[in-house]
């Protein structure tokens, strides 16, 4: 008898122990008594009587869902593949818990869902170009959609947009034949200022007197530094200028001055 008193004690006690609870800070119980909601338990700890009540564990911190990559066809036909995650937290454990089997697995393929959807009213420039946009437009759709479950969707983000190998060889032709084209128009644009610049010169050069004899001599002070066998005769440009006056007011003394020029450069 006293050994039977004994083991039912034992037994009453570790039922009483089983029945204590402790619920942590990050979390929210959802107390359910033959099956029926009576209420959320706070952090803390609490008494669920035994094979009467029972509990459900929720989460409320941050969590990270994944969208899993898929091939997505955008609004002009490109297939590209996407994924993506969801950071969301519960906002009400009672909803949580009644209205959805599998809050987590149920959030997770909606989003999966309305990825395809958003990504598919979009053209291949504007997936690759509005990420943000297109992200904050799912993030409206999944957080109104999953309210009902006491989810709060805080943000999503696009995280890998995947190409096929032919579009990337054309999208890498396409930006070398714009690069080419700016090479172009930068060393066209280099040559007027160029010619600008020439043209300057002359006029300046033109202008004052005995100055394109001076740059004449500068050449050939620059030319004379050069180690080549080259040798350059060079003929200032004031002395072809005296040449032509004394041909136009003596054509006598030009002519004979031509003639004395070929003997002394005939070949002997």
């Amino acid at each position: 008898m006293v050994v039977f008193e004994t083991i039912a004690g034992i037994i009453i006690g570790i039922i009483i122990l089983k029945g204590i609870t402790i619920v942590n800070q990050y979390e929210r119980a959802v107390k359910l008594r033959l099956g029926k909601y009576t209420g959320i338990l706070e952090p803390g700890m609490h008494y669920v009587i035994p094979l009467v009540e029972r509990i459900e564990m929720v989460d409320t911190r941050i969590m990270t869902i994944d969208i899993p990559k898929q091939e997505v066809m955008t609004k002009d036909n490109v297939p590209v593949g996407i994924n993506a995650v969801i950071y969301a937290k519960v906002k009400d454990p009672e909803k949580a818990i009644l209205n959805v089997r599998d809050f987590h697995y149920a959030v997770s393929k909606y989003g999966q869902t309305s990825l395809r959807n958003v990504t598919g009213e979009a053209t291949l420039d504007e997936v690759l170009s509005e990420r943000e946009k297109i992200a904050s437009k799912l993030e409206k759709i999944v957080d109104i959609a999953t309210a009902p479950w006491g989810i709060d969707v805080t943000n999503i983000e696009l995280q890998d947009i995947e190409l096929p190998e032919s579009l990337k060889r054309t999208m890498a032709k396409q930006a070398e034949a714009e690069r080419e084209k700016r090479a172009t128009i930068i060393n066209a644009e280099g040559e007027v200022i160029a010619a600008d610049n020439v043209a300057k010169a002359a006029r300046t050069l033109a202008s004052a007197p005995g100055a394109l004899h001076l740059r004449t001599l500068q050449t050939i002070n620059d030319l004379s530094s050069d180690q080549s066998n080259t040798v350059i005769f060079a003929v200032p440009l004031e002395v072809l200028r005296a040449f032509e006056a004394v041909a136009e007011s003596n054509p006598e003394v030009a002519k004979k001055f031509t003639s004395a020029i070929k003997k002394a450069t005939k070949k002997k």
